[in-house]
This record gives structure tokens, C-alpha cells and sequence, in this order.
């Protein structure tokens, strides 16, 4: 089902032709209502008048998550405070959060966008849509929760945590669809083959995962434990939060709703666009914002864009999974690793369950890699001997891929700590302020 089929399937001559004039008037309400890109775009030598197309976009100045908290809390809003409705905010877990605020425009905006995506598992009326991203400051509940609204579907505002609550209200009240993070999913899956829940007998046929990066192999074990379609949301709160787009039923790249958002892939180390279908850094430009445009935001997320057209009949660009972020990469031993690298390896195997955590420290001159893993409840022994059949194969996999060889600690089941919101995968310990 397509919600929006006059924006989702806009011929590219018509896209580009729309994106051209709302960009054009975004970047004359920044230059005239936002101090910040003024002063950017004057040290630029750019005015408004020079953005006659979407071709334009690379003259303009970049933003990063630094100048959103440098202007903290509302040095770029565009609107004044009796104009705003709501405001969001990150987790802010390191220093000042990113905020986020929105008139009634962008509210709606933003529920166009969560319930596209919604379209794709047809939710609509009848459907009962279970929240389970948390509520508050962070985006996806409420997010989520007015884009089920826009689909004409029912609310279950969960929040996050309290799972076995979760697994009662999702046999008891009926819920169909479920909106969460992968990682809270995969503990939710957990919860109910421990309590015995027959998935078989649960109206749950759809999930719509995101707020963290997920692999293919996360995907199949979500799909065949809790029986559903497993539907990838993208978002972030510098946009709107989720729903920035979302994949379509063929699952093969993430549509991003170019009408409100214009993506560009750069090379995060030139800063330099790279050819469509090469992988670089997501920039995200926001084309309909009122509160809070902002211009050529660098998310870190590392992906690349699909304009062929898809099978599902939608015309939007599609982001290829998202590979990590450039803010997330380890070099251990100078060797470049993401933590979906190390999860891709680990779903190769049916023997150890999706969990881990990484622990990166160093030694001497030495970078230690350690990774702590968890086998299945009913291959788990105590006994070294017994485990190293196991741990033989997946170490023998990873120096394959990466180069480095890890020190693998097989944890007993259950023991390494799940999360309810965006899982935390690695603890780096390196003190980097003594190196030279």
C-alpha cells in the first residue's frame, strides 16, 4: 500500500523541479530568520538568489551535531517561541542534547512521514500499533505514535520496558504491528520463547525497527521468532526524528521522502559528493521544516543512494542499508571496524545468539580486542574445552574479515545486558589524550 502516491511515485524531472523551489525558500528563511546560517553563508560569499535549483545545494555551508549544540537551545530556530508546539531533544548523554523544536506544520509533516512507512505493512483502521519506542524527549514514541494516528490505526503507547507487560497487552488487546528498536525486539523475542508464547497464535505480523543500525542477520532472527515482517524506519532528531523514510515490502534500500528531505552522499573526508551508488556520508537537507531548517547536516551515517526506480512503484531515492557511522568506526591495530561488522559475522553462526559487546583497550603499544558472546541456551557449557569448538570458527571468520584477532569470552545466556532503547555495543577504554 502506498500512502502518498503523488509525492512517493513524483516523476524525477517533477522531483527535482519541487526540491529545486522548496530549497531555494528554506535557504532564504534560514539567511533571514537564523543569525547562524546568515554569518555561514556570508563567509561563503553566498546570498538566497544564488540557489536557483537543487544542483545548488553544494554551494551551501555544512551543519554539524557540534553547531546544533553550540547554539543550544534555539539558536536556529527560524520561528518565534509562540509559534512552537513541541520540542524534542537527543539523550544528550554527552554534554549538552541536541533540541529539536516544531510548529504545527512540522507535526504534520512529520506524521505524513511515519505513516508513510506505516503504508508499507497496511496499517490502517482496525490495526492496533503497539509503541514500544520510548516517550518523552526522545523522538520515536511520540513520532511513531501521531504517524499510527495519521493511518487511522489504534495507539498502544507502551514506552519502552516492563516486557513481560508488553507480551501480556500484545496477547490480550490484539496488536498487530510493533514500533521499536531492533535490539528492545530481540528482547522481546527472548521474553516470549522463555514464557512459551505461542508466536503462532498472536495477531503480530509487522515491525518497524529503528533509532540504531540493524544487519540482515537481525532481520531473519526477528522475522522468524516473532513470526513477522521486519520493516526498516529511518529518522534522526535533526530532521524530525523517525521517518525520515523507511523500506518498502521488497526490503532492498530504505525510500527517503525527497519532498521534505534532500540527501547528497559525500566523501566524509574531502567533504566532496561521490556517484550515486557509491557509499559515503549521509547529508540530509530539510526542504519543509518551519521551527528548525537546517541545511547540509552531516548525520555520520554511512550508506549510498539507489535512484532506480523500485519494484514497489515508489520513485524515491533509496539508502542502502546503513553500514555505521563515521563517528562509531574503531581502528584497532590501525585496521578500521564497525560493530555491524562484528554483528554480520555473528548472525553467520545459529550456534551463539545475536548479543554482544565489544571491549577495545590497549596494553603496552597494543591495541585487546575482546568480545564478549553468548551460545545459545542449549549448546551453553561452562567447560573451556566444550566451548572452543564454537569460538574456532567464529574467530577464524572474523581475522578473515577484519585482519585482527579478537579474544572471544562466551558469556553464559541472558548475561550481557540488553537495552530497551539504542543498545550500546562497545566500551572503548583507550586513553587517547596521551598519545602522540
Amino acid at each position: 500500500m502506498i500512502h502518498n502516491p503523488q509525492m512517493e511515485c513524483m516523476s524525477r524531472e517533477d522531483m527535482r523541479k519541487l526540491q529545486g523551489e522548496r530549497l531555494a525558500a528554506t535557504v532564504k528563511r534560514c539567511y533571514e530568520k537564523v543569525p547562524f546560517y546568515k554569518k555561514k553563508m556570508d563567509e561563503l560569499g553566498i546570498k538566497p538568489e544564488d540557489i536557483k535549483s537543487v544542483d545548488d545545494v553544494v554551494k551551501l555551508p555544512f551543519t554539524t551535531k557540534h553547531d546544533l549544540r553550540d547554539e543550544y537551545p534555539y539558536g536556529l530556530q527560524a520561528v518565534p517561541m509562540d509559534e512552537i508546539k513541541r520540542i524534542h531533544a537527543s539523550s544528550g548523554t554527552t554534554g549538552k542534547p541536541v533540541v529539536g523544536t516544531y510548529t504545527q506544520a512540522d507535526l504534520d509533516m512529520w506524521s505524513e512521514c511515519v505513516a508513510r512507512v506505516l503504508a508499507v505493512g497496511d496499517i490502517g483502521p482496525g490495526d492496533v500499533v503497539q509503541v514500544s519506542y520510548g516517550y518523552g524527549l526522545f523522538t520515536g514514541g511520540l513520532g511513531a505514535h501521531d504517524g499510527v494516528a495519521k493511518r487511522g490505526a489504534v495507539q498502544l503507547p507502551t514506552s519502552a520496558g516492563n516486557s513481560e507487560k508488553q507480551i501480556m497487552l500484545m496477547q490480550d488487546l490484539g496488536t498487530t504491528a510493533i514500533c521499536c528498536t531492533p535490539s528492545y525486539a530481540l528482547h522481546l523475542a527472548e521474553v516470549i520463547e522463555k514464557n512459551k508464547v505461542d508466536v503462532s497464535k498472536l495477531k503480530l505480523r509487522v515491525g518497524f525497527f529503528g533509532a540504531e543500525p540493524w544487519t540482515w542477520g537481525i532481520r531473519r532472527e526477528l522475522e522468524a521468532k516473532l513470526n513477522i515482517k521486519a520493516i526498516d524506519i529511518y529518522g534522526l532528531t535533526e530532521m524530525c526524528g523517525p521517518g525520515v523514510g523507511g523500506e518498502c515490502q521488497y526490503q532492498d534500500g530504505t525510500h527517503i521522502w525527497e519532498d521534505m528531505f534532500l540527501p547528497e552522499i559525500v566523501n566524509p573526508e574531502t567533504l566532496e559528493p561521490v556517484a550515486p551508488g557509491e557509499v559515503g556520508e549521509l547529508v540530509i537537507t530539510s526542504l519543509c521544516k518551519e521551527a528548525m531548517p537546517i541545511l547540509r547536516y552531516r548525520t555520520r551515517d554511512l550508506s549510498s543512494l539507489n535512484y532506480e526506480p523500485c519494484k514497489c512503484g515508489r520513485t524515491a531515492v533509496r539508502l542502502g542499508k546503513v553500514l555505521g557511522r563515521s563517528d562509531d568506526m574503531l581502528i584497532i591495530r590501525g585496521v578500521n571496524v564497525f560493530p555491524s561488522q562484528i554483528e554480520t559475522v555473528l548472525t553467520e553462526f545459529p550456534a551463539f545468539t545475536p548479543q554482544y559487546f565489544i571491549t577495545v583497550d590497549r596494553k603496552g603499544n597494543e591495541d585487546t580486542f575482546d568480545l564478549d558472546v553468548e551460545l545459545r541456551e542449549e549448546l551453553f557449557s561452562p567447560n573451556p574445552g566444550k566451548q572452543m569448538p564454537f569460538i574456532k570458527p567464529l574467530y577464524d571468520r572474523l581475522v578473515s574479515l577484519t585482519g585482527i584477532k579478537p579474544n572471544i569470552h562466551i558469556q553464559p545466556p541472558g548475561t550481557i545486558q540488553r537495552s530497551t532503547g539504542k543498545a550500546k555495543h562497545v566500551n572503548d577504554k583507550r586513553d587517547f589524550s596521551n598519545w602522540h
